[in-house]
């Protein structure tokens, strides 16, 4: 279980606070697939990054009694310095999981060929892209979280992607924020809208569209 109680989110930019979450109540469980829906600036990825523990809420609380994935799309989630391979093995010692399953798996996912054993700091912003959500496949969590678009690729390694998080779906958790109304009917079942710093919940996935698109 994912719980979010009251939280809250604030930052102070030129002497001015801006509230970007004003109270979010949210549980998630094991099997769920929620999008939550948001203009660009409603707070989607910070939303994000406070469900993964990247970011501390300014009030409220946050349970974790489930394993949640970084963001994926997070740029955090490599080492620059690192080889892709290097940031595999990383990856499996942080998580205790067999260091040359998890360097295969990502290499052979990512399709990064002889550059998986260059520095990610000489890497495109695609083949970054590439890496980390291969990284984030590696690792068997209770919760994937991705913010904002999967586009990592061209058409084939993108509905790579899609299938990939699909048949995770019945035994994890998918959150996944994005302002595309087509990306959350393809791979959630439930819809949530981000706006004014509030978090609403839509068991229907049309009425959440139609109400967003309101907005």
């Amino acid at each position: 279980m994912l719980e979010l109680s009251g939280v809250c989110k604030s930052f102070v930019k030129g002497g001015i606070r801006r509230d970007v979450l004003k109270g979010v109540d949210a549980t998630f469980w094991p099997g769920d697939a929620v999008g939550i829906l948001g203009r660009n600036g409603a707070g989607k990825s910070t939303l994000m990054r406070i469900m993964s523990g990247v970011e501390q809420p300014t009030a409220g609380r946050v349970r974790r009694n489930m394993s949640i994935s970084w963001p994926i799309g997070f740029s955090g989630a490599v080492h620059d310095a690192l080889t892709g391979a290097d940031n595999a093995r990383f990856i499996a010692r942080l998580y205790d999981r067999k260091l040359d399953w998890v360097e295969s798996f990502v290499k052979d996912f990512s399709e990064l060929g002889d550059q998986f054993r260059a520095p990610v700091k000489t890497y495109s912003s695609g083949m970054r892209a590439r890496l980390i959500f291969a990284l984030s496949l590696a690792i068997d969590f209770d919760c994937y979280l991705v913010d904002e678009v999967i586009a990592v690729g061209d058409a084939r390694f993108n509905e790579k992607c899609r299938q990939s998080l699909l048949s995770r779906r019945g035994r994890s958790a998918l959150i996944l924020v994005s302002h595309q109304v087509e990306t959350v009917r393809s791979l959630c079942s439930h819809a949530a809208i981000l706006n004014e710093g509030r978090l609403t919940f839509h068991e229907d996935l049309d009425q959440a569209f139609a109400e967003y698109q309101h907005l």
